[in-house]
């Protein structure tokens, strides 16, 4: 089922973006796919306008325009990709040393109620797929945002999670990688609630390499 759907509610642009990452990020639209204006406005019950809008939000993150050209989902290289996840890496590193000193119980338990609803996904229990069905579901962000740095949540929300959306799915999807992924978040998890600093940056970065490595081996295939 498409991700484009008409819109109703009063934010037309915000739900125009929404719904445009969404169709980006879950493979609907691939990379360098040229996105037409007037058949995404048509789709989505919109007028051009919210529509110009919410791209334009997405210039540079998801998509790029080109004079003459138009609107075209954004291609990184195999390079770009790995250089991201090394920012990912420093950046959430850092983040869940952080989180170890300013996490709030109440944080805490909300991060282990995502890790056994994450257990329980079919797809997961399988083995087929590990990733975030929502913004509000993800695991990584919840960390970013329990370590109370404004500066490290807007790195990493203005442009690395929107560009690595399009290949998290994908390498989730690699033999084995789920329920790797799956323990490694429990480690991280573990070591929140122990307020251990030291474990909660390692077991982080362990992850990110992991998904690194993940991510170049799907990139190749």
């Amino acid at each position: 089922m498409s991700t484009i759907q008409p819109i109703v509610g009063a934010s037309l642009s915000s739900e125009a973006l929404d719904m445009v990452v969404a169709a980006i990020t879950s493979g609907e639209f691939q990379p360098g796919e040229r996105l037409s204006e007037a058949e995404l406005a048509r789709r989505l019950g919109i007028s051009r306008g919210p529509l110009r809008e919410a791209l334009g939000r997405l210039e540079g993150r998801l998509v790029t325009r080109t004079p003459r050209i138009g609107v075209r989902v954004i291609e990184l290289s195999k390079r770009n990709i790995e250089d991201l996840f090394y920012t990912r890496e420093a950046l959430e590193g850092m983040g869940a040393r952080l989180a170890c000193e300013r996490i709030s119980s109440q944080e805490v338990a909300r991060l282990r109620d995502l890790l056994n609803t994450d257990r329980s996904q079919p797809e997961v229990q399988a083995g087929e797929a590990y990733a975030p069905r929502s913004t509000d579901d993800d695991f990584h962000l919840s960390i970013v945002k329990a370590a109370h740095c404004e500066q490290i949540e807007r790195l990493l929300m203005d442009q690395i999670y929107y560009q690595l959306r399009i290949h998290r799915r994908k390498s989730s999807t690699l033999p084995g990688r789920a329920r790797a992924a799956l323990i490694e978040h429990e480690n991280i998890v573990i070591a929140l609630e122990a307020r251990d600093p030291d474990q909660a940056e390692k077991a982080m970065r362990t992850h990110l390499r992991n998904a690194r490595l993940s991510a170049m081996a799907a990139v190749t295939e």
